[in-house]
């Protein structure tokens, strides 16, 4: 009874106890309330001060509050994640690794060319095993994996928030390059599920969250080893290596299993860019090479390797050891084209999906032109570089782009493809020096219309020494300066200053610009330049090269070089489909000046002479530029040559595959190409199908001028105004030296020329030149006025009925004799070329009778002249007997009948 007493005293003093702290609890409430303003918002104002609001948290009825509070969010955020698992737990089922094994088996893509002819049936590395057991996985593979991707993945429940921060703090501050925060967890869930999405590199919050939601589960459900070997036989190792096995065998020819430190520091160098870290793009073997060290440096950092392992990894030459990429191409038509359309078609649609197979490829290569440029390359080769006519040239390389439409109709990326050094590298699409090819850009932009003075193709830039503009020595590749000549003959003998001129007065950023907008895209790009670009100093790559010429050939429209008419998926679905689109880049005024230049065999005589292999095709007529490079010690490195016509640009590299020096220069090689497949090209394909005929060229624009100017006639863009001193002064100059005549000079060898007075638009010098290189400022030096003029003496014999044999004895003087005149009558009757001291004869018959004047004349090669006259009596007598002889026969002949 006490005991039950004593208890309801204690519940008594509880209940009083708690009924004294509620009352004392609201008397201070109705405190605080009365000692408010009465007024609402004033209240309201009041209680929301700062202060107040501050003293309110951090007491104890405020951190209660708070708690309440975040016990509240911590249930709802229990429940919302609670849910999201639910409903993506349904898509754990296909994590299972049978799953991953049928989503990696490889199925065939077929490629074609425009014509529908096969080119190549891609079956991947099917003969690979591209899932393994972990057993079948070398330990230091997965340490390199695990140090490079996700250095607490032992740790972590599938999601790292220390890396989230780590990425989020980086990349805010802009340190460094964009860091992930992706666990190797999360990667496996993205490369299963969301591979299209993550190679086109869209941001999707959905998709983050799936994946790390996902990949909690995943942690749940598998241990460590088997996710570490779900996503080694999963993850994307360059082109179609999907799967640490298939690289390992690739790359190196081995199993995964039997992968040494050095080279499984470079397969986990691939996952984080594999068409950049791919070891068979030989220009990122630079990057790659500088991952795998940092690969090895987070080994040693983590505890896997010693430092004295890691630097002799380092030093090893694992590229030297890489197998060649020949597996799966045997058969392979046009290997290096179809190549390159795989890497088109990774680039668009993802590596994943295009390793996934089943895809029909048509591309725009007709494998007609292809074995055509084959044999002319072949043809080449062995003719040239095989029996060491090619100056140390040992690779060529070649490209042909349908004007029209800008599609790739040939590629030849090498000699050899098979060639184990060398030839599976596509140097149709590497980055090579241009050379001179790059001029036709320089004289495209200075053409365009401008403020002040305007240019046309007879407007004179002069060929001389502009070093101090250049700064640095500036010449010609024949050692020469062919002085005041007009852009015509700039551009068609490829001279250097007039080059660069045109890029001081155009700008030659605007050049730069201008290359780049008709399709040069990689011209100058990440490279430093000056006025060396308007002479080629900048790298690009001989297709868009090709193309850009194409689009020259278009008038000035770029249409954007393509090697893809239709993609569809194994259920014949369209995926891709080729659309024409262009964008008109210059006036069409431009090109057709510059396609005149180029064709006229004329302006490029003084350096090719008169049939320059390449450049004249018979009945095809082209525009043709040449280019070469040098190393920077005046010896040769690279030999191009670009040719067009209105259907097809075509262009040719010729080089060493190491980038070394050539012995000389020579056309031979690239201009044996161009002519073969261009004249074969249009006269066997094109033209039977309708569309070319021999000699077709281009409409000239309206607005072209042609325009007698600084004495020659040229076309010039309608902008052009001609200036008001452009007519110039007569002057007689002796043709032989080219030279003012002077008293000496004989008046055969005078001619007049126009002379003008140039104030060059650069150096701002003035000179006078004559036209057609008469030199104004020289005296004729060829003839001397005690010359021996030549001699001729004459003789006549006659032959009856009228008819006399001439003859002419000749002495050459101090010149050799050129052409020999016998004459009778006053007319010619044989003109004859003399090399020398000699007797000539030519027969005449005279019709009438009476004194006949016969005449030689000899001019020699210095153009004095001779001429000796005889009289001689064709007497009636002769010609009566000889009439009287002819009647007799003529009367026998009609009795006898």
């Amino acid at each position: 009874m006490r005991r039950r007493l004593k208890g309801l005293s204690v519940y008594a003093n509880l209940s009083a106890r708690r009924k004294t702290k509620a009352d004392a609890k609201s008397r201070r409430k109705a405190e605080y309330l009365a000692s408010l303003p009465k007024q609402p918002l004033q209240r309201l104002l009041y209680r929301l001060h700062p202060k107040r609001i501050l003293r309110y948290w951090f007491s104890k009825e405020g951190a209660l509050m708070a708690l309440k509070l975040a016990g509240v969010a911590l249930v709802i955020f229990a429940i919302f994640i609670g849910a999201l698992f639910a409903y993506y737990r349904r898509e754990l089922d296909a994590l299972k690794p049978s799953e991953i094994s049928k989503r990696v088996q490889t199925t065939v893509t077929r490629y074609y060319d425009r014509n529908n002819q096969l080119l190549w049936e891609d079956k991947g590395l099917d003969n690979y095993k591209l899932v393994v057991e972990s057993q079948n996985i070398a330990q230091v593979m997965k340490e390199a994996t695990i140090a490079i991707e996700d250095k607490d993945f032992r740790n972590h429940p599938g999601i790292s928030v220390n890396g989230m921060l780590r990425a989020a703090i980086n990349n805010a501050i802009g340190r460094g390059s964009t860091q992930g925060a992706s666990t190797l967890t999360q990667q496996l869930i993205k490369n299963i599920f969301f591979a299209n999405d993550a190679a086109e590199n869209r941001l999707n919050i959905s998709r983050k969250i799936k994946e790390m939601i996902l990949a909690i589960e995943v942690e749940r459900m598998y241990n460590k080893d088997q996710i570490l070997t779900l996503y080694l036989n999963e993850v994307p190792y360059g082109g179609r290596r999907n799967g640490v096995e298939s690289a390992a065998r690739t790359y190196f020819g081995k199993p995964a299993k039997d992968l040494t430190l050095q080279e499984a520091a470079l397969i986990a160098s691939i996952p984080q860019n594999p068409p950049l870290y791919n070891p068979y793009y030989v220009e990122g073997n630079k990057a790659l090479i500088e991952r795998q060290h940092a690969v090895l440096d987070r080994m040693e950092e983590q505890g896997y390797i010693t430092k004295q392992q890691a630097d002799e990894a380092k030093k090893f030459p694992i590229l030297d050891t890489l197998k060649d990429e020949l597996e799966g191409t045997e058969g392979m038509k046009a290997p290096h084209f179809v190549l390159t359309v795989r890497q088109e078609l990774e680039r668009e649609f993802g590596q994943k999906f295009v390793r996934t197979g089943g895809l029909t490829v048509k591309t725009t290569l007709d494998w007609r032109m292809q074995e055509m440029a084959e044999k002319a390359v072949n043809d080449s080769y062995n003719k040239y570089i095989a029996t060491g006519r090619a100056n140390n040239a040992d690779n060529i390389a070649f490209s042909a782009v349908d004007v029209p439409t800008g599609q790739i109709l040939a590629m030849v990326g090498s000699y050899d493809f098979n060639n184990k050094e060398y030839g599976a590298t596509n140097a149709a699409t590497s980055l090579i020096q241009t050379g001179s090819s790059i001029k036709i850009f320089d004289y495209g932009e200075l053409f365009k219309q401008r403020q002040g003075q305007n240019y046309g193709a007879g407007s004179v830039l002069a060929d001389e020494d502009i070093s101090s503009i250049y700064k640095s020595k500036l010449s010609n590749f024949d050692g020469r300066f062919f002085g005041n000549i007009p852009i015509r003959e700039a551009l068609g003998n490829s001279r250097n200053p007039p080059a660069v001129k045109a890029a001081y007065i155009a700008g030659i950023d605007n050049i730069v610009k201008f290359a780049r907008d008709m399709g040069n895209h990689s011209y100058c790009v990440h490279e430093d330049y000056g006025l060396s670009a308007a002479i080629g100093a900048c790298r690009a790559r001989l297709i868009e090269h090709t193309n850009a010429y194409a689009s020259m050939a278009r008038g000035g429209v770029y249409k954007r070089e393509s090697y893809l008419l239709e993609v569809k998926n194994a259920q014949g679905q369209t995926l891709k489909q080729w659309k024409d689109e262009s964008k008109r880049v210059v006036d069409p005024q431009i090109p057709y000046i510059i396609s005149d230049i180029l064709s006229d065999p004329k302006a490029r005589s003084r350096v090719f002479g008169n049939n320059p292999l390449g450049m004249n095709i018979n009945g095809v007529k082209t525009a043709t530029k040449t280019g070469t490079t040098d190393n920077g010690q005046d010896k040769a490195k690279d030999n191009w040559m670009m040719s067009y016509s209105p259907q097809i640009a075509t262009g040719v590299w010729v080089g060493r595959h190491d980038g070394g020096p050539l012995t000389g220069i020579s056309t031979a090689v690239p201009g044996s190409i161009v002519n073969d497949f261009m004249s074969r090209s249009h006269k066997e394909i094109l033209q039977p199908e309708g569309k070319w005929k021999p000699n077709d060229w281009f409409t000239r624009p309206a607005g072209i001028q042609t325009v007698t100017a600084n004495g020659r006639t040229d076309i010039y863009p309608s902008w052009y105004v001609k200036p008001q001193n452009a007519e110039g002064q007569k002057m007689a100059f002796d043709r032989v030296s080219k030279k003012k005549a002077t008293s000496c000079t004989p008046e055969r060898a005078k001619v007049e020329v126009v002379v003008q007075t140039y104030e060059d638009p650069v150096t701002k010098k003035k000179t006078s030149y004559g036209a057609d290189g008469y030199d104004v400022n020289a005296d004729d030096d060829a003839h001397k006025c005690d010359d021996v003029k030549p001699f001729a003496s004459i003789s006549t014999q006659p032959l009856g009925g009228g008819k006399y044999r001439i003859t002419a004895n000749v002495n050459q003087g101090t010149f050799g004799l050129q052409t020999i005149e016998i004459s009778a009558d006053g007319q010619v009757i044989s003109s004859q070329p003399a090399g020398g001291t000699g007797t000539f004869t030519a027969e005449h018959t005279f019709t009438s009778v009476g004194d006949k004047n016969v005449s030689v004349t000899v001019i020699d090669q210095g153009f004095y002249d001779a001429t000796v006259t005889k009289t001689i009596n064709v007497s009636l007598s002769q010609n009566n007997e000889e009439t009287l002889r002819q009647l007799i026969n003529t009367r026998r002949s009609r009795q006898g009948g």
